[in-house]
């Protein structure tokens, strides 16, 4: 028997970790000297899991006062506004097109 929806909660976990890990690797490459993640490669991490990129951020110091790292907010801030419509939808208080309800999960 399977929760619906538990698989794409673990894989979402992943994505978060993945992005405080990334943003950890890159700090520490960072005090080494060594060669760098690209700001691009860590802004797509933080898109995907935005959480753990914010929290890594936060828990290293690492590229909070680079501009373009504002945006690590503003991606969590849409996470969680994705998730409050597919809540409200699951729950019967808005209707979501087909392929985007939980119905549409395995």
């Amino acid at each position: 028997m399977s929760v619906p929806g538990l698989d794409l909660l673990a894989a979402y976990l992943l994505l978060n970790a993945g992005a405080a890990a990334v943003f950890y690797l890159d700090k520490r490459r960072a005090r080494r000297g060594q060669w760098r993640i690209s700001e691009t490669m860590l802004l797509a991490s933080a898109c995907l899991g935005p959480f753990g990129a914010l929290a890594a951020m936060k828990v290293f110091r690492h590229k909070t006062q680079k501009t373009k790292f504002m945006l690590v907010p503003l991606f969590a801030a849409l996470h969680l506004a994705i998730f409050a419509l597919v809540a409200c939808a699951g729950a019967g208080w808005v209707t979501l097109p087909g392929a985007l309800t939980l119905a549409a999960l395995p």
